[in-house]
């Protein structure tokens, strides 16, 4: 499974106060653990009116679904309406990994994990051929290395 980064600004009219913003805080932290997820700490009181923005860590694939958890999360605990931002995926080199990356790009493939001759992993994934056509390959082949961090052979079947 993979991890999501979700941006969320808990107070995009700037309206909460730093005593509600700390309690908010603190509410929020309690009630992600219960779900599974994880807070990063930040200071809101510290930010500037409508920049109050959490980043949560969840787990799963698809993101507006995450978002909408984290969304409706804040706004339970914060008593106003969010606004969602960006969601990034925590990559850790796995092959879960790679299937969302490929999955971003509306891809599905087999991948291979083999140790190469210098004993680093390397990954071979095979694309349908017709997917290629629609997906550069560079584009494909760079956000795989990137999100896995070795070597990658990309073969069109």
């Amino acid at each position: 499974m993979r991890t999501a980064v979700l941006r969320i600004n808990v107070d995009p009219e700037g309206v909460l106060d730093g005593q509600r913003l700390s309690a908010g805080m603190a509410a929020l932290r309690s009630e992600a653990a219960h779900l599974g997820a994880e807070l990063i700490d930040v200071n809101l009181a510290l930010a500037p009116a409508g920049r109050r923005e959490i980043e949560l860590l969840m787990t799963g694939d698809n993101p507006d679904v995450l978002h909408g958890r984290g969304l409706d999360l804040c706004e339970s605990v914060f008593g106003v309406v969010p606004l969602a931002g960006v969601v990034t995926f925590i990559s850790r080199g796995t092959d879960d990994d790679a299937h969302g990356v490929l999955a971003g790009f509306g891809l599905t493939a087999d991948i291979v994990r083999t140790a190469g001759p210098d004993g680093w992993d390397v990954v071979v994934v095979s694309i349908a051929e017709a997917d290629l056509d629609r997906v550069p390959e560079s584009r494909i082949h760079t956000a795989l290395e990137a999100s896995l961090n070795c070597e990658v052979w990309i073969r069109a079947v």
